[in-house]
């Protein structure tokens, strides 16, 4: 198990109700990770549509995850 930080945004923070949270995990990876998260609260997006960033880095959805790793999710935004 290690600990993973994760911070949302937009509508993940809505879908979550909270802006961050420190998980224990088994996962090794970023999608993993977003899977176990989708799970978890529902989620209306694919990794298709996400970008990742971790430890402050935009990374590939296929990134390993590492004890203490902070990840943010970013979600599509509308606008105009």
């Amino acid at each position: 198990m290690m600990t993973i930080h994760i911070t949302y945004f937009a509508a993940l923070r809505d879908a979550t109700g909270q802006t961050e949270e420190t998980l224990r995990t088994e996962v090794k990876t970023a999608n993993a990770l977003f899977h176990e998260l989708t799970t978890k609260y529902h989620w209306p997006f694919s990794e298709a549509d996400i970008q990742v960033a971790i430890n402050d880095r935009y990374q590939p959805v296929e990134a390993a995850l590492k004890e203490g790793d902070r990840v943010v999710f970013i979600p599509p935004v509308a606008g105009g």
